[in-house]
C-alpha cells in the first residue's frame, strides 16, 4: 500500500512537470520550481495516511488546472494527471 501511494505521488510529480512544458516558455522555470518545492515540502506526509495523500493529490490536480487555465491551455491535457490523482 505504501509503495503504491509513493509511486502515485511520483507519477503525479512527473506529470505536473510535463504539463509545465505546455506553459509559455518564460513561465516554465517558475512553475517547475514551484512544483518541486511543493512536493519537497510535503514529503513529511505519512504515506500510510491515505486520506492525506489523496487530499494532496486532489490539490495537485486542482492547482494544475488553475495554472493551465491562467495561461489558456486546454484543461483536457491534464487527463493523465486526473487519472493518477483520482485513482
Amino acid at each position: 500500500m505504501v509503495y503504491r501511494e509513493m509511486q502515485k505521488v511520483l507519477r503525479a510529480y512527473g506529470e505536473v512537470l510535463r504539463l509545465v512544458r505546455r506553459l509559455p516558455e518564460d513561465s516554465r522555470p517558475y512553475y517547475a520550481k514551484f512544483a518541486r518545492e511543493n512536493f519537497v515540502n510535503y514529503r513529511e506526509v505519512d504515506p500510510k495516511d491515505a486520506a492525506a495523500v489523496q487530499d494532496l493529490l486532489r490539490r495537485t490536480y486542482n492547482h494544475s488546472l488553475w495554472v493551465l487555465s491562467k495561461y489558456g491551455v486546454d484543461e483536457s491535457v491534464a487527463g493523465k494527471l486526473k487519472g493518477i490523482c483520482s485513482a
